[in-house]
């Protein structure tokens, strides 16, 4: 009752102290013009479906290769040294530098080498850009994973006679994908948002779209009309991760 009360009090505060500031017109206008809104939201959603497709031809390549460089990172023998050097050095640089950084390296630097269409496109190279970024984020998720398998269970696999290859796949892995799987959908989520940094080098997805009526109409709506889309597709996969997390923690105890 009390949370209630409280929730009902701010949102009546909202609705009758906002409208009384002195500019509440004017962004009213500029910002939610329902004329505007109607006009410009299925060329909005329509612009969207890029998004889309950037993320699901990204999302499977980030999971491989941010596998990849966990396993490589946590390699025992010697003789891999070199690739537990590559795989730190990845995780550090592709963390260490901001993604728009990495988009606009990589999305505009390749192509300016001359290649041939369609390896020139800046979908390819903005996808890589991101799927180098998230794999190393990703990566080091996978990592504490692993990392969370109590070393008892490893040692026992051993002891049967494992491999040290068996143990890790058929013992380790798949226990510790179990435990990443909350923390993987907010990666996923963040991915879902960071598509639109590659509207700075070209593709018409939902960011430059509303750009673009922004320019034409002089007014702020299709920028709200784009947030309204991610937060249609954002909140419900938020509040998915929030109940992994929820029954993680509810089996763990």
């Amino acid at each position: 009752m009390i949370a209630t009360t409280s929730t009902v009090l701010v949102l009546v505060a909202l609705i009758v102290l906002v409208p009384m500031t002195p500019g509440w017109e004017k962004v009213q206008k500029s910002f939610f013009n329902g004329p505007i809104l109607i006009k410009t939201f299925p060329k909005l959603i329509e612009a969207f479906k890029l998004n889309v497709m950037i993320f699901l031809w990204s999302a499977p390549m980030i999971a491989i290769l941010g596998l990849l460089v966990a396993l490589a990172r946590n390699a025992k023998s010697p003789a891999m040294f070199p690739l537990r050097i590559l795989g730190a050095t990845f995780t550090d640089v592709f963390r260490g530098v901001p993604v728009i950084l990495t988009v606009y390296l990589i999305g505009f630097g390749i192509p300016g080498l001359g290649l041939p269409r369609p390896w020139n496109s800046p979908y390819i190279w903005g996808s890589i850009a991101l799927i180098l970024t998230y794999s190393a984020y990703v990566a080091e998720i996978f990592r504490a994973g692993i990392d969370s398998v109590h070393p008892s269970q490893r040692a026992a696999a051993l002891s049967l006679g494992l491999s040290e290859q068996q143990v890790m796949r058929e013992v380790v892995l798949p226990q510790a994908v179990r435990n990443v799987v909350p923390s993987q959908m907010n990666m996923l989520i963040a991915l879902q948002k960071d598509v639109s940094l590659l509207s700075f080098i070209g593709p018409v997805e939902i960011f430059r779209q509303a750009g673009v009526f922004k320019s034409l109409m002089a007014n702020f709506t299709p920028y709200v009309g784009a947030a309204i889309i991610f937060l249609l597709v954002t909140i419900p996969a938020t509040r998915y991760a929030d109940y992994l997390m929820e029954r993680q923690s509810r089996e763990r105890s």
